[in-house]
C-alpha cells in the first residue's frame, strides 16, 4: 500500500484547511440540488396502486399514512433472489440497515415505506430476523401493471418521492443507481422531496411550509408531547 506522505500536525492542519474550503464548495453546491428539486414540476398519478400490508389490501394513498408527503424505496425481498428466502437481495438490506427512526421525518409530515414483490409473511420473517422496524408492503400487479412496474424499480432498485393534495397524488422526485447511496439520514430524505428539510435557511418557492432549524427537532420519543 503507497500512503499519501507523511507530515507533521502544521503542514495536516494546512492541507485540512485547503479541503475545507472544497468540503463547503461541496455542501453549497449540494444545498443549491436540493433548491432545484424543490422546483421540479409534479406530475399526477393514479393513487390506487395496490400493495398488501400487515393489515391487508392498501393502495397508494394509504402508504401516506395521513401524512402529506411520502418516499418509496424498491427493495428486493422478492423470490428468487440471492439469499432467498432466509434473507432478501444483500444491498436492499444494506440499505434497510441504515435506516434511523422514522419519527423525525413522519416530524416533517413525510412517511417512507419499502415496497417489495416478497409476500408479507416472508417480509415478516425477514424483517424480525434483521431487526428493521421500517413499514414494508407487498406490491400487488393487477391487469398487467404495478407500482414497481410504472416507476421504473421494477428491475433494479430506486426510491420515489410523492406529494399528495387531498386525495390527488403526485410524483415529484426519482433516484435510483448509486443516487440511492446517500439515503439513510432524516436530512438525505428529506432533500429529495418537494418541500424539502423545510427549514427557513432554505431556498424554497414562495409559501413552502418553513419553520428554525433546531426548533422542531425533539427527542425520537417526544414528538407526541407539547
Amino acid at each position: 500500500m503507497q500512503t499519501p506522505p507523511i507530515v507533521d500536525g502544521q503542514a495536516w492542519a494546512a492541507a485540512h484547511a485547503a479541503m475545507l474550503i472544497k468540503e463547503k464548495e461541496f455542501t453549497r453546491a449540494r444545498d443549491a440540488l436540493a433548491a432545484q428539486r424543490r422546483r421540479m414540476p409534479w406530475t399526477p398519478v393514479p393513487a390506487d396502486y395496490a400493495f398488501d400490508g400487515p393489515d391487508g389490501r392498501v393502495n397508494l394513498l394509504d402508504l401516506f399514512a395521513g401524512r402529506r408527503q411520502l418516499i418509496v424505496y424498491r427493495a428486493f425481498m422478492d423470490p428468487g433472489v440471492h439469499g432467498w428466502p432466509e434473507h432478501g437481495c444483500t444491498g436492499c438490506s444494506l440499505m434497510a440497515d441504515q435506516v434511523g427512526d422514522l419519527s423525525h421525518l413522519n416530524a416533517r409530515d413525510t412517511t417512507l415505506v419499502y415496497a417489495s414483490r416478497g409476500a408479507q409473511q416472508d417480509i415478516t420473517r425477514i424483517k424480525d430476523r434483521m431487526g428493521w422496524t421500517i413499514p414494508w408492503y407487498t406490491i400487488i400487479e393487477e391487469s398487467g401493471t404495478a407500482f414497481d412496474i410504472d416507476f421504473g424499480v421494477d428491475q433494479w432498485h430506486g426510491t420515489n418521492a410523492f406529494i399528495r393534495d387531498g386525495d390527488q397524488v403526485y410524483r415529484t422526485y426519482f433516484v435510483n443507481n448509486r443516487g440511492d447511496e446517500v439515503f439513510g439520514t432524516t436530512w438525505s430524505y428529506l432533500d429529495i422531496t418537494a418541500l424539502g428539510r423545510q427549514e427557513s435557511w432554505e431556498d424554497s418557492p414562495a409559501g413552502y411550509p418553513q419553520s428554525p432549524p433546531y426548533a422542531w427537532w425533539r427527542w425520537h420519543d417526544s414528538y407526541g408531547e407539547q
